[in-house]
């Protein structure tokens, strides 16, 4: 018989298709939603207290790199190729399977308290069995991959690898990680950007990925220097790269996108190419705005991410949430280019529409899956009042949230995580950030 959880008494901002705003109960039932409205408790039902709060559908973050949350504030302040050869690859190159862990575990814990339930992830070259072991413990929904890098300057030895040992390698994973965790762990090819990986690398993902039944995960246009790079190797722009290799469709989720013209969305969208805003990382690092506007014009299926800790620092669905709406209005001078539903809509359906998951997630539903945040409505920076939309987008901070649920199962209850150890994880990241930037030579 499957456990029952009454939510009860809070306002539920389902971003159905009629984006109701209803106060309600909700009753979950195992892993889905069951009942939306005024609903009984069985006996033995477990009920969480939601007045005063909003219940909203769980946060999809489809752009991170938790292989990267220890080495944050090691690389402030650079450029991204800069970044890159200085700093994120020699500490990538560093990670063993105890970092790799701990570093994933601190990214998830994170992400989790924060109201994230799904994440499209792109790990390191090496040790991504750990990345999948923190998933499956956290209780996340997701999806990852090993990054894949056959070819590049400046590569550690550590992160070198052939284009045989790199298929062979992805394929062993997404036949061992692909279904997990009760089905809530998928597999994604990511081949790393243009820079980073040969034609034929490429070609092949292209056809493996897809007869693997795997999405396929990668950069693109993030940077000026990146895509003038791009440009002087391939006498192209990485978008028309990409699409030649068999790159682009609904399978395909894309980061960042910075530097993309308006041929090259509509291209993307007439394809069904994803996109991903990573709003925080692009300031960080200099790469510029997204016009995030004109790609939702084009027709663009577009998400939203954190990116990594160290170009970030924060894994915050909230600010990037805050940001994305905020920075269309000076992208465009145009104060309603993305309001605050429209911005919530990023990090929820159409998030999970991004990621092929939104008949499952994304929207408070009756037979949809039981992922779910109950978010603090009545914190002083939320008062008097203001719409739901106003008050999540412009207003909410990640200690406002209160309870997250995957498939039904609590993973944050009152503010205080259940399935992982904050005080271990915070001694476990020190420990191994110190470790692993030694192995490095950057302690």
């Amino acid at each position: 018989m499957s456990e029952t959880t009454i939510v009860r008494g809070g306002l539920v901002v389902t971003m159905d298709d009629e984006r109701r705003v209803v106060k309600a109960d909700l009753r979950l039932e195992g892993d889905r939603i069951a009942a939306i409205g005024k609903v009984r408790a069985p006996r033995g039902a477990k009920v969480v207290d939601a007045k005063g709060c909003a219940v909203i559908p769980g946060l999809v973050q489809a752009h991170v790199h938790v292989c990267q949350t220890l080495f944050r504030g090691m690389a402030d302040d650079r450029p991204l190729l800069p970044w890159l050869k200085e700093r994120i690859w020699p500490l990538e190159a560093a990670h063993d399977r105890r970092s790799l862990g701990a570093s994933a575990r601190l990214g998830l814990a994170e992400m989790i308290g924060a109201g994230t339930t799904t994440i499209l992830d792109m790990g390191t070259v090496k040790h991504q069995d750990s990345v999948f072991e923190a998933m499956v413990e956290s209780g996340i929904r997701g999806f990852s991959g090993k990054a894949m890098m056959d070819h590049g300057d400046d590569v550690p030895e550590g992160l070198r690898e052939s284009t045989d040992e790199s298929l062979a390698e992805s394929a062993r994973l997404c036949a061992k990680w692909k279904g997990a965790g009760d089905g809530r762990i998928g597999y994604a090819y990511a081949p790393r950007f243009i820079l980073s990986c040969t034609e034929d690398l490429w070609c092949a993902v292209a056809e493996e990925a897809r007869a693997n039944g795997a999405l396929i995960h990668s950069h693109v246009a993030e940077h000026a220097e990146e895509r003038a790079a791009v440009k002087a190797l391939l006498g192209k722009d990485d978008v028309a790269a990409l699409a030649s290799y068999g790159i682009e469709g609904p399978d395909v989720i894309l980061a960042h996108g910075v530097q993309l013209r308006k041929a090259e969305m509509r291209r993307m969208a007439k394809a069904g190419t994803r996109i991903v805003h990573c709003p925080s990382a692009n300031l960080k690092l200099a790469s510029g705005i997204a016009d995030v506007r004109a790609m939702r014009e084009a027709g663009m299926v577009v998400a939203l991410g954190a990116d990594g800790a160290p170009c970030n620092n924060w894994m915050d669905p909230w600010t990037e949430l805050r940001e994305a709406a905020l920075l269309a209005k000076v992208a465009t001078g145009e104060a309603d280019a993305v309001p605050a539903a429209a911005a919530l809509e990023l990090a929820t359906i159409d998030g999970a529409r991004a990621l092929g998951l939104d008949e499952e997630i994304g929207s408070i539903e009756v037979g949809k899956k039981a992922d779910l945040a109950v978010v603090d409505l009545d914190g002083l920076h939320k008062e008097p009042g203001g719409d739901a939309y106003s008050r999540l987008v412009y207003a909410t901070r990640a200690t406002d949230v209160r309870h997250v649920f995957v498939d039904g199962r609590q993973l944050v209850d009152g503010g205080e995580l259940t399935t992982l150890d904050r005080t271990k994880v915070r001694t476990t990241a020190r420990r191994e950030a110190a470790r692993c930037a030694a192995r490095a030579g950057l302690a």
